[in-house]
C-alpha cells in the first residue's frame, strides 16, 4: 500500500503548488455562493476584532484596584464585546460553513452527474468501490476542509495577526521574548507536517483499496459463501485491515510525540512570559493589567496556531483527494449529442466491423451483417466468439476500432444516444434489476409515469402478472438488491415486461433463456416471442427454436462472419454450423 501515496508524496515542490491551483480551480468551478462567503468573513472579522478589544478592556477592569472606581461604561463596552464575539461569531462562522456545505454539495452533484456520463470502458478498468470511495470520501475530505478547517484558519489567522501587532504596541520587549519561540515550533512542525502530510496520505489510499474490496466482496457473498471462500476472505481482509491498522498506529505516535512537545513548549513560553511579567510589574516597568492582558493574547495566539498545525494536514489531504477527483473530471464524457431519429421501418447495416479492448488482441474483425425492418436475425457460434461484444457496439457502449453502423443512410454515431437507446429493449441472459420495488424496476428509465393498469398490462404481456399478483404487496414488493428475492425466470419476465413497456422499434436479445429450467424457459420463450411481434429482433441464439425461426442467421467464430443465410442453406453449406447445431443445441 506504500505506492500510491508515497509517490505523490515524492513529487517535486512545484507540483504541490499546482496542486493547490487545482483545489482552488475545482472549487471555484463549482460556483461558491461569495457574496454569503464574503458577509461570513466580515462577520468573523468583527469578532476577531471584538476578541482583541476584550484583553485591553480586562486591563482597564484589573489596573482599577478599587471595587467603588470600576467604571460602568467599561463594563458595558466589555459585555458588549462579549456579545458581538458570541453573536457575530456564531452568524459569520454558520455563514462560512453553509457556504463549505453548498460548494461540497455541487461539487458531489457534479463528480455524481460526470460519473454517470463516463463511457463504459472507464468501468471496465476501475472497480465500481473505487469511484463511490472517491464520491464519498474523498469529497468529505474537500468538505471537512472547505466547511470546518478553512473557517478556523481564517478567524484563527485573523486573531493572530491582531494579538501580534497589539502585542508589540503594548511591549516590543516581551513580544520579542515570546516570538524568539517561534523558530523552535518551525523546527519541531515542518518535519512533523511532512510525516503526518504522508502518512495521512497513505492511510486515504489504503482505505479507499479496503473500500473497493469490500464492496466487490460483498456484493458477491453468495459466490463466497457457496465457494467456502470466508476463510480466504478473512485473511483478504485482515491484510487490509492490518495494513489501515498499522498506519493509524505510526499517525497515532507522531500524534502521541507532537502533543506533549506543544504543550511543553506552549507551557514554558507561558510559564517564561508570567515569570518576566512578575518581574516586570514588581519592577514598576509594567501594570499588572497589562500583564493580565498580555496572558489573554497570548492564549488568542496559542489556539490559532495549534489548530494551524491540523489545518495545513488537512490542506495536504484535499490535494491528494483533488488529484483523484481531477482524474475523475479530465476523464472524456460519453459522446451523446446528435441528430433525432426514428429507427422505425430501417434496415440496420454493420459495415466491416473492428473492435478491440487492446490493440494486439482483435474481438471482432470486418464483421458485416444486415437487419430488414420486422426480421429476426440470429447471431450463432462458439462462446467467446464475440457476439456479446457486437451487441455492445449497437448499444453504443464502446466505439467501434473501424467500420460503422449505418441505420438506413445514417451512421449511428451521429445520432443522439439518448434518443439511440430509447428505441432499444435489451434482454440478457442475466437481465440486471436494481433494489427496490417492482413498480420501480418496471418504470425504470422511463421519462413518463406509467398507471397501475399500464404496469398489469406490461406484466401480462410477459408471462409476469401471475406472480406478481401472489405477492402481499404486489407492485410494490421489494426485491431486495440485484433482485435475490426473485427467481431467475421471474427476473427475466420482469426483464421482458420492462422491455414491453419501453415499447423499443429495436429488439436485442442476448441468450434470454440460457440459464432458465424448461418451465421458466416455456414461460419466458412465450414472452419474448410475443415481444417480437412487429419489431426489427437481433438475438444471440442458443437454442434450436430461435435459429431455425430466424429470417437470417450469422454464424461467428473468433471475431469473424464465418457463414450466413437462413437454417436450411447453413446446415447445407457450412460443416462447422452443421456441427455446433448438432452439439449445442439438440439437447
Amino acid at each position: 500500500m506504500h505506492s500510491e501515496a508515497t509517490m505523490r508524496q515524492d513529487l517535486p515542490r512545484p507540483k504541490g503548488n499546482l496542486k493547490l491551483k487545482e483545489f482552488l480551480q475545482l472549487i471555484n468551478s463549482v460556483n461558491p455562493k461569495k457574496g454569503i462567503f464574503v458577509l461570513g468573513l466580515l462577520l468573523s472579522l468583527v469578532t476577531s476584532g471584538a476578541s482583541l478589544v476584550v484583553p485591553q478592556l480586562t486591563k482597564g477592569l484589573v489596573d482599577t484596584s478599587q471595587l467603588t472606581r470600576i467604571d460602568g461604561k467599561m463594563l458595558a463596552v466589555l459585555l458588549l464585546a462579549f456579545a458581538i464575539q458570541l453573536g457575530f461569531g456564531t452568524i459569520g462562522g454558520f455563514l462560512l460553513r453553509y457556504v463549505g456545505e453548498s460548494a461540497v454539495k455541487t461539487l458531489r452533484e457534479k463528480l455524481w452527474n460526470h460519473l454517470l456520463k463516463l463511457p463504459v470502458n472507464y468501468f471496465d478498468d476501475h472497480k465500481s468501490g473505487e469511484s463511490s470511495s472517491r464520491l464519498v470520501n474523498d469529497t468529505s475530505v474537500i468538505k471537512d476542509l472547505v466547511t470546518s478547517q478553512f473557517p478556523n484558519f481564517i478567524t484563527g489567522g485573523i486573531q493572530l495577526v491582531g494579538s501580534m501587532i497589539i502585542l508589540f504596541l503594548m511591549d516590543w520587549k516581551m513580544a520579542a521574548i515570546m516570538f524568539s519561540a517561534v523558530p523552535i515550533f518551525i523546527l519541531i512542525l515542518l518535519p512533523v507536517g511532512r510525516i503526518l502530510s504522508k502518512l495521512g496520505r497513505q492511510l486515504q489510499a489504503a482505505t479507499a483499496d479496503f473500500n473497493a474490496d469490500a464492496s466487490e466482496k460483498l456484493s458477491e457473498v453468495r459466490l463466497i459463501k457457496s465457494s467456502n471462500g470466508e476463510e480466504f476472505e478473512k485473511t483478504t481482509g485482515s491484510g487490509f485491515i492490518n495494513n489501515i491498522f498499522s498506519l493509524g498506529v505510526k499517525d497515532a505516535k507522531v500524534e502521541a510525540v507532537l502533543q506533549p512537545i506543544m504543550m511543553t513548549a506552549m507551557l514554558g513560553i507561558f510559564v517564561g512570559i508570567l515569570g518576566y511579567g512578575a518581574v516586570r510589574v514588581q519592577a514598576g516597568t509594567m501594570t499588572s493589567g497589562a500583564l493580565v492582558a498580555f496572558l489573554l493574547y497570548l492564549f488568542n495566539i496559542i489556539a490559532p496556531v495549534t489548530s494551524f498545525a491540523t489545518f495545513f494536514s488537512q490542506v495536504q489531504k484535499a490535494m491528494g483527494s483533488t488529484e483523484r477527483l481531477q482524474e475523475i473530471l479530465n476523464t472524456e464524457l460519453e459522446p451523446i449529442d446528435g441528430a433525432d431519429l426514428n429507427v422505425e421501418g430501417e434496415t440496420i447495416k454493420a459495415n466491416n466491423l473492428s473492435f478491440s479492448y487492446e490493440s494486439d488482441h482483435p474481438i471482432l474483425t470486418n464483421v458485416s451483417f444486415e437487419a430488414k425492418p420486422n426480421t429476426v436475425i440470429a447471431f450463432a457460434g462458439p462462446s467467446g466468439g464475440g457476439k456479446s461484444t457486437l451487441f455492445s457496439l449497437l448499444e453504443r457502449f464502446y466505439t467501434p476500432t473501424s467500420g460503422q453502423i449505418m441505420i438506413g443512410d445514417h451512421n449511428v454515431e451521429s445520432t443522439n444516444v439518448a434518443n439511440w437507446r430509447s428505441q432499444i429493449g435489451y434482454v440478457s441472459q442475466d437481465s440486471a434489476v436494481f433494489a427496490g420495488t417492482i413498480r420501480d424496476n418496471l418504470q425504470y428509465g422511463l421519462d413518463k409515469t406509467l398507471t397501475d393498469e399500464q404496469l398489469w398490462h406490461g406484466l401480462e404481456l410477459a408471462y409476469a402478472d401471475k406472480f406478481v399478483k401472489e405477492f402481499p404487496e404486489q407492485l410494490n414488493t421489494q426485491i431486495g438488491e440485484r433482485g435475490v428475492k426473485l427467481s431467475g425466470g421471474q427476473k427475466q419476465r420482469i426483464a421482458i415486461a420492462r422491455a414491453f413497456l419501453r415499447d423499443p422499434k429495436i429488439l436485442m436479445l442476448d441468450e434470454a433463456t440460457a440459464s432458465l429450467d424448461s418451465e421458466s424457459e416455456e414461460k419466458v420463450q412465450r414472452a419474448l416471442e410475443q415481444l417480437m411481434i412487429g419489431r426489427t429482433t437481433l438475438v444471440i441464439a442458443h437454442r434450436l427454436s430461435t435459429i431455425v425461426g430466424a429470417d437470417q442467421i450469422y454464424f461467428i467464430e473468433h471475431g469473424q462472419v464465418t457463414g450466413h443465410g437462413t437454417h436450411a442453406e447453413l446446415i447445407a453449406n457450412h460443416e462447422l454450423y452443421a456441427q455446433y447445431v448438432n452439439e449445442q443445441m439438440v439437447n
